[in-house]
């Protein structure tokens, strides 16, 4: 059950590829439209329809319905290494244990991670934006908007999907307040109310945050902006990322086989397609997504798990820069082929984000 540091690339292999690909194939007119900040009845059902009569372009449908599902993959491994690294030594299957890093205080914690969302968003916004200008329709801005980008604070509006633009970048602020909750909340060390708890009072009332922030979606008009508002901040995050937390601290060592791993994904991944189709069932839909692609990785060839371990090394930048490429290319598809603008933007995202990888490293050492 332990995840090594390869395994985890590749699980953010998989997830900025879900991230990407839904990120071009939504803009597409005819594709079925995800349901991840609300639910609509209409799109789950027109996936049902899409799924018995399946065409051609059955594989950008899923793309776009499902590949938003990247953003719980992240936030379970954004916890996992957060425990790992802060918390407990990094116990990994074929690897050297390493000491968890000494504590922090919770300001020093949270504007170092703050610095490092910055570097990676501004990179990428001002290219964005250079290029937004520069291409047909670009986007409007207005000084608060950008000024909340900037400070990544652009969430709290009580319409984010209104202002964030480009649309993925809502996710800097939400890992802003990830992370504070992280350190005043969860952390299992001294300065934070789980640091003054027991163990078993520190699972407790993560396991209660979790159980309170889940369910209360429910209370919500499924298609309301008081979801959409909610999703978008930290409490629609919260349930997934504790998951990781509680997944971390109690993780232990139990051999498995490839193809028992192989049949727990296929399991995982059914149950997440049905459970996406019932607003009832569509809040736990993640849980299973995080289960699929951990199974998924831990099945694979070797081989295929290092391919998609490059690919999650340089995930951050392919993140920061896609919406770059999704500009300038999507006409292909919007005009002709599908799957020729959808190859190429694919292949220029890799290209530009390994051009992009060097740029924030370099930023982050000076």
């Amino acid at each position: 059950m332990l995840i090594t540091r390869q395994q985890s690339a590749a699980m953010r292999g998989i997830a900025i590829l879900g991230i990407v690909l839904h990120n071009y194939t939504h803009w597409l007119r005819p594709m079925v439209k995800e349901n991840e900040f609300t639910f609509s009845q209409y799109n789950a059902d027109r996936l049902l329809a899409l799924l018995a009569e399946p065409s051609w372009d059955i594989f950008a449908h899923l793309f776009s319905f499902f590949g938003h599902y990247g953003v719980p993959v992240f936030l379970f491994l954004s916890a996992y290494g957060l425990v790992v690294k802060y918390e407990r030594p990094a116990y990994t299957t074929g690897e050297k244990p390493v000491a968890a890093k000494p504590q922090q205080s919770a300001w020093k914690f949270i504007a170092s991670h703050y610095k490092k969302l910055f570097v990676m968003m501004v990179v990428g916004y001002s290219a964005f934006v250079l290029v937004d200008y520069m291409t047909p329709r670009p986007w409007h801005y207005e000084f608060g908007d950008v000024l909340c980008q900037l400070l990544m604070i652009n969430n709290l509006n009580p319409t984010p999907d209104k202002v964030i633009w480009p649309g993925p970048f809502w996710y800097f602020g939400l890992m802003v307040q990830i992370y504070i909750v992280y350190r005043l909340v969860l952390y299992s060390g001294k300065g934070s109310i789980s640091g003054w708890l027991s163990k078993r009072g520190s699972t407790m009332l993560a396991v209660a945050i979790l159980v309170a922030t889940l369910f209360a979606q429910l209370f919500f008009d499924p298609t309301g902006t008081s979801l959409n508002w909610y999703r978008y901040n930290c409490f629609g995050a919260l349930p997934i990322f504790i998951f990781g937390l509680l997944f971390a601290r109690n993780i232990y060592a139990k051999k498995t086989a490839s193809w028992q791993y192989a049949l727990f994904a296929m399991l995982a991944a059914v149950m997440c397609v049905a459970l996406s189709t019932d607003f009832f069932m569509w809040i736990i839909a993640p849980f299973f997504v995080c289960i699929s692609v951990f199974c998924l990785v831990k099945s694979l060839p070797q081989i295929t798990v290092k391919a998609l371990a490059w690919v999650g090394n340089i995930s951050a930048a392919m993140f920061v820069c896609h919406a770059i490429t999704r500009k300038v290319l999507i006409p292909i598809s919007h005009r002709g082929d599908i799957y020729a603008g959808l190859v190429l933007y694919l292949v220029s995202t890799i290209i530009l984000a390994v051009i992009f990888d060097h740029i924030i490293k370099l930023i982050m050492k000076r």
